[in-house]
């Protein structure tokens, strides 16, 4: 027997990793923007939207500290309260790697990107995108069945965990093929070996919004 959320204690947990999966996604124009601006060489409005991903991370981060430290202790969850914590920090990640892929791109200000790699390397930061974008949609999806537990509402939440692992699939074979395609291309050993990790930390990102979805299945698993 699945209990309801709200018949337990006052506020559903699922209601602040919605709220916490609002600011991850509000860093997916931000960064696909800051993303823009370097490959435009413009570096000042470049590093303005660093640090706005920087301050949201920071806003972020108190979301995630709220949220532990408020769950329930003492009270019969319908769900792992350590699984709902993985699904959270996982989450959390996804900010954390855009983060890093901003400042990994700050670390080479000259020269942006290859002329011969643009084009693909935008391709790969737009698939990424969805990714984060399902994440408040798929939080949202859990609350309400969390709170009625039908099989619509369950059907509705697998087929939005789905989409986000076919997304990353399709970031997962974009990253292979331009990091191939860089060593083709690119003859400088540091700008190689700087554009290649830059391709795997954006991969990150797809990564770790697969791996939050992954816990979420988990906790809806019969």
């Amino acid at each position: 027997m699945r209990f309801s959320f709200f018949s337990l204690f006052y506020e559903s947990p699922f209601k602040k990793l919605k709220e916490h999966a609002d600011k991850v996604k509000e860093c997916a124009w931000m960064f696909k923007r800051a993303v823009e601006c370097y490959v435009a060489l413009d570096y000042e409005e470049f590093d303005k939207l660093t640090e706005d991903v920087a301050k949201l991370e920071s806003q972020a981060d108190w979301l995630k500290r709220n949220l532990r430290n408020h769950l329930p202790r003492g009270l019969l969850m319908p769900v792992d309260k350590f699984v709902l914590v993985d699904c959270l920090r996982e989450q959390d990640h996804v900010l954390d790697s855009v983060e890093a892929a901003l400042y990994w791109l700050s670390f080479k200000p000259e020269g942006g990107i290859a002329e011969e790699l643009t084009d693909d390397f935008l391709h790969l930061v737009d698939a990424v995108i969805p990714c984060i974008e399902k994440l408040p949609d798929m939080a949202e999806q859990a609350m309400v069945y969390f709170k009625n537990s039908t099989e619509k509402n369950r059907d509705k939440l697998k087929s939005t965990i789905r989409d986000i692992h076919q997304a990353e699939k399709e970031a997962d074979h974009l990253e292979y093929e331009l990091k191939k395609q860089a060593f083709v291309v690119m003859k400088d050993p540091v700008g190689l070996f700087h554009f290649v990790r830059l391709v795997e930390v954006i991969g990150d990102i797809a990564d770790d919004a697969q791996n939050a979805s992954d816990r979420m299945r988990t906790m809806i698993a019969r």
